[in-house]
């Protein structure tokens, strides 16, 4: 069976540097001339083993010398896959949609709010609703601030008294979306299209001033919120307000592979911890 390994270079007997670098420097060179385009999954650890005669240990020495350089990610029970966009800030959606084509599907956000959150999830739910994706579990968290009370963002810049119209405001942005997601996969599983869905939203006490997506427990996307100021009608009023800016935020992805010791596989962990010491201690189920 020809596999995408059989169409690489082989390994030169004369070239004197170890196999694991001249395996990394054939598949930087397919990787460079788009030979494997981006977001594009490299042929498995077996079959580079198989096709350059080595061992796996052999093959990961070479991956790992092109997740050093920022060509690859590593998905745990999924393989290597050339990333998306080296060196620069990733887009959410593709990666939504292929944590879908897994089993079993979890999704952790913090945020401001689940506005982004919700217009990546339509795609892979609709595929679901088609036939088209079939999970066996969907369990996604929602972690946003309650906005009812006093924070720093969003806020009147000049004006005290508009605060609580300002919150209320946010509150009712941040519930349609979350409402929507939540309504959304408990269709799926009233349906009987996913044997296991579940969506929770809990909230806390604190301003979001970063946002976190953790998908399946091995990715993790980071972003910070810059405050802004602008102007925003309220009860008819045009009101300037502190707020943060949430829509078109540059996310940096941190894919957890089999090495603890990577800085990207402690991120994420690190991440998932944190989620669930704010989701377990500080949050509280979003009051209907």
């Amino acid at each position: 069976m020809n596999t995408e390994a059989d169409a690489l270079d082989g390994l030169d007997p004369d070239d004197p540097r170890p196999a694991s670098q001249q395996i990394a420097n054939v598949l930087r060179a397919a990787i460079l001339t788009r030979r494997f385009q981006p977001g594009e999954r490299l042929p498995s650890q077996n079959e580079l083993a198989d096709h350059y005669g080595v061992a796996r240990e052999t093959v990961k020495s070479a991956l790992r010398i092109l997740r050093e350089e920022r060509l690859i990610v590593s998905r745990q029970g999924s393989g290597a896959f050339v990333r998306a966009q080296t060196e620069r800030p990733v887009g959410l959606r593709p990666h939504i949609e292929a944590a879908f084509e897994r089993q079993h599907v979890s999704i952790d956000f913090a945020g401001f709010s689940s506005e982004t959150l919700h217009g990546a999830l339509s795609e892979p739910l609709d595929k679901i609703r088609a036939g088209r994706l079939t999970p066996e579990s969907i369990a996604i968290r929602i972690l946003v601030p309650d906005h009812s009370q006093p924070a720093s963002v969003p806020s009147a810049v000049d004006d005290p008294d508009a605060d609580k119209a300002v919150r209320e405001r946010a509150t009712r942005i941040s519930r349609r979306h979350s409402e929507a997601i939540v309504d959304s996969v408990r269709e799926l599983g009233e349906l009987g299209l996913v044997r296991s869905a579940t969506c929770e939203v809990r909230q806390h006490g604190t301003a979001a001033l970063f946002k976190v997506y953790i998908l399946n427990n091995a990715e993790a996307f980071f972003g910070f919120y810059p405050v802004v100021q602008h102007t925003v009608t309220i009860n008819r009023d045009q009101v300037p307000i502190y707020d943060v800016m949430g829509k078109d935020v540059p996310l940096f992805q941190f894919a957890a592979d089999d090495n603890d010791d990577d800085l990207p596989t402690q991120y994420v962990q690190q991440a998932r911890a944190w989620f669930d010491s704010v989701w377990n201690t500080i949050a509280r189920d979003q009051q209907p």
